[in-house]
């Protein structure tokens, strides 16, 4: 318990903060005051971070780079999701507390504030639950998610979208659903679920839920495409490593283009972002389906020399691994037209952008990856951003 009470003090500082912000104009003169209580903070080991987190806002928000609104969310969110956090024992439970408490201290300052955005809240708790994961063995964790809240809030608050709180609920719901199922089911980490529910919530807040089903189709045909001969890709060397259990590189490597893709289209309507997300998600379909498949045929080639390689060799391309990918982007695209957002041109379309996209990825981990420039996540993002231009470029000309 004594190791909580710096943060019992940060927190009730924190309210303080918030209380006081709308009174104290201009915005420097609260960074004033809250700077010296946080070096107050610091001389305290167990809430050094979090002080150098209040103190980082402080200064945003002194210098006018952050609003009231912004400031204070992320101020509350970061304290309170880390108390209790670290009262649930660090444990994979305290995820759960820590969203729950970011969630319940947000709903009053909504209020207090009047500025009623539950949208831009979500992204905030959300965002702060993703970094903690994905940072915990680090000791500034906490300093980089009061960051990343920050300017995830901001960026949702320029972005000024609106949003039914029905229609938020349930994508909440469905994405966590979904991320949590495929935690169970050993196919995503911690950091995994959470990155997979935020895509999950912008897919079908910005689109609709059609959106997120496709994009499930493609986790569906990944994990698949993991699964097939696993055991043999493991004693040869080349199966993914921990199971195939993905965090949030690959779900973001995989995903990032396709949920800008949906908040493009939600911004302005433009059909043509339709082609850019079934373009990069057919290419994160057909990559993984044939690396994971084609790996298991004859001896692959390189695309850049087509000379014989050892398979797992980044660039390597076999028969059976470029037949796959056309497959599997073939199962993207019928996903789309069977729900409604793709018509026929727009699936040859979606299957010739996912072949390109597959192909990509090759040419790039022939080159780049191969000379350490490119790490594996680096090479799927552009695989799938290049698979999503061309799929937006072939629907623009014909």
């Amino acid at each position: 318990m004594t190791k909580l009470l710096g943060l019992v003090l940060a927190s009730v500082l924190t309210f303080a903060f918030i209380a006081l912000a709308p009174l104290l104009q201009p915005n420097w003169l609260l960074s004033m005051l809250i700077i010296p209580f946080s070096f107050v903070l610091f001389l305290i080991r167990e809430t050094k971070y979090a002080s150098i987190s209040i103190i980082a806002l402080a200064v945003l928000y002194g210098l006018g780079w952050l609003s009231l609104f912004v400031f204070a969310t992320t101020l509350a969110i970061v304290v309170f999701g880390e108390l209790a956090f670290r009262a649930g024992g660090e444990s994979k439970r305290s995820y759960l507390y820590h969203i729950v408490a970011a969630s319940a201290v947000s709903l009053p300052i909504m209020f207090y504030l009047d500025h009623l955005t539950p949208l831009i809240v979500l992204m905030g708790v959300v965002v702060a639950a993703l970094l903690r994961s994905a940072l915990r063995e680090r000791d500034d964790a906490l300093m980089i998610e009061a960051l990343g809240v920050a300017m995830t809030m901001s960026l949702f608050a320029e972005i000024g979208f609106q949003v039914d709180i029905t229609l938020l609920l349930v994508a909440v719901i469905i994405a966590f659903g979904f991320g949590y199922v495929s935690y169970r089911l050993r196919v995503a980490d911690i950091s995994g679920l959470f990155s997979g529910a935020l895509i999950g919530i912008i897919l079908i807040v910005f689109a609709d839920v059609r959106w997120f089903l496709i994009m499930l189709t493609f986790f569906i045909v990944g994990a698949a495409a993991t699964r097939y001969k696993y055991d043999y890709k493991a004693s040869i060397g080349v199966a993914e490593s921990h199971g195939g259990v993905r965090g949030y590189f690959n779900v973001f490597a995989n995903g990032l283009v396709a949920t800008g893709a949906a908040i493009l289209y939600g911004i302005t309507g433009e059909p043509a972002f339709v082609a850019l997300f079934l373009g990069s998600v057919a290419s994160a379909a057909a990559d993984t389906a044939a690396s994971e498949i084609g790996m298991t045929g004859r001896v692959p080639y390189l695309i850049t020399t087509l000379k014989p390689v050892p398979r797992g060799t980044n660039g390597g391309v076999t028969v059976r691994g470029e037949v796959v990918s056309v497959a599997a982007a073939a199962v993207v695209a019928a996903a789309a037209y069977a729900m409604g957002v793709a018509d026929t041109p727009l699936v040859i379309v979606t299957v010739i952008a996912g072949f390109i996209g597959t192909n990509v990825d090759s040419l790039v981990g022939a080159t780049l990856e191969n000379r350490g420039t490119f790490g594996n996540s680096g090479t799927n993002l552009t695989a799938t951003f290049s698979g999503g231009v061309a799929a937006m470029g072939l629907y623009l000309l014909f």
